[in-house]
Order: C-alpha cells, then sequence, then structure tokens
C-alpha cells in the first residue's frame, strides 16, 4: 500500500486540544456566553496566553452599492458590542488571562473574523454558536455565521453550543 493511499484511509484530525498561546474569541454580535468564555479558558495556555476578544456591530445592508445611514449600526447598538466585548475581558482578567478586545462594523462578518485571527496571530478561535442547521437553509442565516467560520478557517475553530 502506497504513502497516498494510507493517508486516504486515515480519518481526518479534529482541532488539537490546545494549549494555545493566543486565542480569539469572537462573536458575530451575539453576547458571549459563560461556556464559550470557559472553553477559552481552558484552551489557554497557563500563564502565557493572551486572548482577543472581538465582535461584530453588524452594518444591514447596501444601497445602491453604497452604504446608507441608516443601515449602518446605532449608537445603542456599537454601545451594546462594546459593553459586550468589555465584560468578556474582565472576566478573562479575573481568571489570570491577558485580554484585549475590540468591535468593528462589517456585513461580512466570517471574512472579518477570519482577517482578525490572522492579524492578531491566533492560533484558536472560540465562538458560542446555535446547533448547526441544513447547509443551504443555513447559509441564508445570520446565526449560522459561527459554521462558516469553521468551514473557512485554517486554524482550529471551537464552537460553543449552549444546552
Amino acid at each position: 500500500m502506497s504513502a497516498t493511499a494510507r493517508l486516504r484511509k486515515q480519518p481526518p484530525a479534529g482541532p488539537s486540544e490546545g494549549p494555545f498561546e493566543r486565542i480569539l474569541l469572537a462573536s458575530e454580535g451575539r453576547p458571549f456566553s459563560d461556556a464559550a468564555i470557559a472553553r477559552v479558558i481552558e484552551l489557554a495556555k497557563p500563564s502565557v496566553a493572551s486572548v482577543r476578544v472581538f465582535s461584530i456591530a453588524r452594518v444591514h445592508g447596501v444601497s445602491f452599492g453604497m452604504q446608507t445611514p441608516g443601515l449602518l449600526p446605532t449608537k445603542a447598538e456599537w454601545k451594546e458590542q462594546r459593553e459586550i466585548v468589555s465584560r468578556a475581558v474582565k472576566r478573562l482578567e479575573r481568571k489570570g488571562i491577558d485580554a484585549d478586545g475590540h468591535v468593528v462594523g462589517t456585513r461580512k462578518s466570517t471574512k472579518r473574523i477570519l482577517q482578525e485571527a490572522q492579524f492578531a496571530g491566533c492560533d484558536a478561535i472560540v465562538m458560542a454558536a446555535d446547533p448547526d442547521r441544513n447547509r443551504v437553509t443555513g447559509d441564508f442565516s445570520w446565526s449560522q455565521e459561527p459554521q462558516r467560520v469553521r468551514r473557512k478557517a485554517k486554524i482550529p475553530v471551537f464552537l460553543v453550543t449552549e444546552p
């Protein structure tokens, strides 16, 4: 049996279970769940890990190919996302993990989350997620954004679903 044939028969490797030095805790706008933060703490390499907390303030669309002020996030939406990030950073710092974070407004959250992970040099991404749905109908749903990130990422992505 050739080496290529042996490689094909092996099951695909799952995401590495860490520990990781640089983790991106990302959200497409939903609050970070206790389970997602606990997962980050579990995956973080003791005493050297740092976490980038990142959230998306959703831009709702464009009009005639240009951003329209009525479709941009409101001041209240920006404030809500900043508070979500701030609470997560404080919780991680209380556990002794170096953390920082920020919010970005975009329509293309998958692309932006992956860019942020690459820019920050992250080894893994952790996101809170809804249960998987049918991929065809799920592609039209904003709540399935974590699954799109998992499909496109080149680093391990850990999706944490709430029971």
